[in-house]
């Protein structure tokens, strides 16, 4: 799985914040295996210079195989809460979409056949 951090102008990512959004992407995704190709992470100040409560932002876009992206994003006072908020939110939603479709696929058809 691939994991690709965006940031804007207002953000500083060091190696060590990128790499520690990496390993905590990766592994929080680990479940999905194979499955899931890329995650992309979002970063933005949505105040840039000025100060602000909840002003930073994180948005993830999650691409599994065979299935449309899936979107998250929140906002908080620190990039650590919004990415740590962002992934408990990403994977509720892909829960969600994987667990329909699973009921989809082994569903009876309306007609009882």
């Amino acid at each position: 799985m691939l994991v690709h951090i965006v940031t804007d102008n207002h953000i500083e990512g060091s190696e060590d914040f990128k790499r520690w959004i990496t390993d905590l992407v990766s592994s929080s995704c680990e479940r999905f295996g194979p499955q899931m190709i890329r995650v992309e992470v979002h970063l933005s100040d949505e105040n840039g210079a000025k100060e602000g409560k909840n002003d930073k932002r994180c948005l993830l876009e999650a691409r599994l195989s065979g299935l449309e992206p899936v979107v998250a994003s929140q906002s908080g006072a620190t990039l650590e809460q919004c990415v740590d908020a962002a992934i408990d939110t990403l994977l509720a939603s892909l829960d969600r979409k994987l667990e329909r479709q699973d009921q989809r696929k082994g569903a009876t058809s309306f007609s009882g056949q």
